[in-house]
């Protein structure tokens, strides 16, 4: 059987995405929900490249309109016009290029998962503990504009309002694909509202983005947990109920640990104890897998390491940089407002760049 071309393969594509298209249309359809999300699933997943393949068809149709005006102009400032005008194409044919090249490159199987959040105060005392209420508030607003579901499941909060430490699931579409470069740790440069001097300090929270499992990805047996409760406790130790509904699991292979005491019920609480422990799992053994790879692959792509020094927000400059792609915004105030675009789709196109260049390389 013949190998298709990348052309041919597009416009399979293409047919395909119409095909769709007059399927969401039908009677059948909408009529059948459960029908209608899977077609507007597969729908949504191929109308970007689908796009992109068409403006890069559309490109060709153009320079090769401005090439031959370039060889039959008798005018020589149409002629000029005309080169002028198929540099231009050329150079975004082959930007497009890569972009579709980009954009066929097999998927991060995690991208669509949801994901747990989990933000901690670092070295710096009541600073770093503010400083990562503000991370906190900064990826919520970022979630809010992309229409994703925030849930709270375990947060410490410090004497001065700041956060010693939150878990946070965040859930929606493609949460994992925007989220999974924000790891590592993120360093804060100001005046702290405790210092009298008015000396710039430096602190630091770490952030790690987990992808939330299912049940079907991870299966946690029964006799690998100890279950304990007690009663939950505020800031400074004192109890704030009198029933034991925090709850202690400890995953007795791994070792792991997760405590939950922020709902009322013991139920809930294991519940969401359970969702943590699931994920931090599900990223061990995603580490495992990653070990293995980079054995057999050089330059592994990273994800996130939480213990790199990622990013650092300089307040009395306004301005915020991330280390790994090099990368400066003198727009702090929007950044920490929840305005990450720039930051997220830089880092984005940084690795899937990297991850092209990779698979050329391979090939």
């Amino acid at each position: 059987m013949a190998t298709l071309t990348l052309s041919e393969k597009l416009d399979q594509l293409g047919a395909r995405y119409d095909e769709l298209t007059r399927e969401l249309s039908t009677g059948e359809a909408v009529s059948d929900s459960s029908r209608f999300q899977k077609i507007a699933k597969q729908h949504a997943e191929l109308e970007e490249i689908v796009a992109k393949h068409r403006e890069y068809k559309q490109i060709e149709k153009d320079l090769a309109g401005a090439h031959q005006m370039v060889v039959e102009a008798e005018d020589p400032e149409m002629k000029q016009l005309a080169h002028e005008e198929e540099k231009q194409l050329t150079a975004r044919k082959e930007i497009v290029e890569r972009e579709l090249k980009l954009l066929l490159l097999p998927k991060d199987p995690l991208d669509e998962k949801s994901v747990i959040v989990e933000i901690r105060a670092g070295t710096g005392g009541d600073e770093a503990a503010l400083f990562a209420g503000e991370l906190f508030r900064m990826y919520s607003r970022f979630a809010e504009t992309q229409g994703w579901k925030i849930e709270v499941l375990e947060s410490s909060p410090s004497s001065l309002g700041g956060l010693k430490e939150v878990v946070a699931a965040i859930q929606g579409r493609k949460v994992y694909s925007k989220l999974k470069y924000e790891s590592g740790v993120h360093r804060v440069q100001r005046v702290p509202a405790t210092e009298t001097q008015g000396r710039i300090h430096t602190s630091a929270a770490t952030v790690a983005v987990l992808p939330e499992a299912d049940e079907i990805d991870i299966k946690i047996e029964a006799k690998d947990l100890r279950v304990d409760t007690f009663c939950s406790s505020g800031p400074g130790g004192q109890s704030v109920n009198t029933t034991y509904s925090a709850v202690r699991i400890t995953h007795i292979p791994t070792g792991l640990v997760v405590s939950q005491q922020d709902e009322k019920s013991q139920i809930k609480n294991r519940a969401k104890a359970m969702r943590v422990l699931r994920a931090r799992l599900y990223e061990l053994e995603l580490e495992k897998q990653q070990a293995a790879l980079s054995a057999e692959r050089r330059g592994q792509i990273k994800t996130g390491d939480r213990s790199e020094k990622i990013r650092t927000y300089n307040f009395p400059q306004n301005r915020v940089t991330d280390h790994r792609i090099g990368l400066t915004l003198h727009q702090l105030t929007d950044v920490m407002d929840g305005k990450l675009p720039a930051l997220v789709d830089a880092l984005v196109a940084h690795y899937e760049a990297e991850r092209l260049e990779q698979e050329l390389a391979e090939a």
